[in-house]
């Protein structure tokens, strides 16, 4: 490295400014590169902005209708995912079967009721007078 910077210092103006110059056009060369690259990506799938308005998955954020209830306790149910709930794991220890849990078609849809399965939509704030 010392020896490049005591080329750099023995070298006239003139030759400076040609070096800048090449350099300059070096780095707008791989820039321009550089660019075309991500384009081709981004084109062909590769690359996902946030910005672009990707969409999220179209399950998320939705309830579930449950799948299994309790027979001792009606409110107690569960949609299947996730981890078994507690009560399904000692009906079972004491030797049910997790198909004995599980809830016709037609009774899952009622138990949810009228609640909508859609996400709610959000009140606006409400926004502070200027004193």
């Amino acid at each position: 490295m010392a020896k490049a910077g005591s080329k750099l210092a023995s070298m006239r103006v003139d030759e400076l400014m040609k070096l800048r110059d090449q350099i300059d056009s070096a780095l707008s060369r791989k820039t321009a590169e550089l660019k075309e690259q991500l384009e081709r990506l981004e084109s062909g799938g590769w690359v996902s902005s946030r910005k672009k308005g990707v969409a999220k998955r179209p399950g998320k954020g939705r309830k579930l209708l449950p799948k299994y209830r309790d027979p001792n306790d009606p409110s107690l149910v569960w949609s299947g995912r996730g981890v078994k709930p507690r009560w399904m794991q000692e009906r079972i220890q004491a030797g049910a079967k997790q198909e004995d849990f599980l809830i016709a078609e037609g009774a899952a849809a009622s138990s949810v009721g009228n609640r909508s399965v859609a996400k709610k939509r959000k009140k606006p704030k409400k926004r502070k007078k200027p004193n």
